[in-house]
């Protein structure tokens, strides 16, 4: 399955989760593609919009590929394997300076914006695509802790043995592309795949506010 854009993909997983559309739930979006479909997604189900920021900590000698993955909470996963190969020191230095920069980021696309209560309802967490899983399994660990109801994970496309390993953590987990083979990068599946800017994710952020939302509709 191919996608023009991240909007496209975010429309077409709306689809696929249009039996929540009027429940009691948070669409939470990784930023910063994720915040794309995630808008499309709250809007079609009449849900608010909030970020899960998990930042990946990428191998010393490559940093591009990922060894662990940590949310602004502390709450961190890692390949166990790769994490003993390195200078431990590093790594926790790593951890923490990721861990600050997610905070950063929250304020920078939240302000003061307080995150919104979950307990007992549906949470979503969407994003673009997983290619390794570290940064959705941080995030899902991180929507546990704030007690969901129901916890789903929709993407448009993840490798069929992460998808195998994460439906066992989540209620439900809601993928577009279900071809066993995966292409080797989320890019792939997108016509385009265009880096999102932190000023696209204010915006979406902000049109996403139940205060805007309700100017839109005409109340006050």
């Amino acid at each position: 399955m191919r996608f023009s854009d991240r909007a496209d993909a975010g429309k077409k997983l709306a689809q696929a989760l249009k039996k929540y559309e009027g429940q009691n739930g948070v669409v939470y979006a990784l930023p910063r593609g994720g915040v794309v479909l995630g808008a499309e997604v709250a809007r079609a189900l009449g849900m608010p919009l909030d970020l899960l920021i998990p930042r990946k900590i990428g191998h010393p000698l490559q940093p591009e590929y990922a060894i662990g993955a940590v949310v602004e909470s502390g709450e961190m996963v890692c390949n166990q394997r790769e994490v003993a190969r390195v200078d431990p020191q590093w790594f926790q230095q790593e951890v923490e300076a990721e861990r600050q920069e997610a905070r950063r980021r929250r304020e920078l696309y939240l302000g003061v914006r307080e995150p919104v209560p979950v307990e007992g309802k549906t949470a979503i967490i969407v994003d673009d695509g997983i290619a390794t899983g570290l940064t959705m399994e941080v995030s899902i660990r991180e929507a546990r802790r704030r007690k969901p109801g129901h916890l789903v994970v929709a993407v448009p496309v993840a490798p069929p043995d992460t998808v195998e390993r994460m439906s066992r953590e989540v209620d439900e987990f809601v993928v577009l592309d279900r071809s066993p083979y995966y292409l080797g990068a989320v890019g792939a599946y997108y016509d385009s795949f265009y880096q999102v800017t932190d000023e696209e994710v204010v915006a979406l952020l902000r049109l996403a506010a139940p205060e805007e939302r309700a100017k839109e509709h005409g109340h006050s």
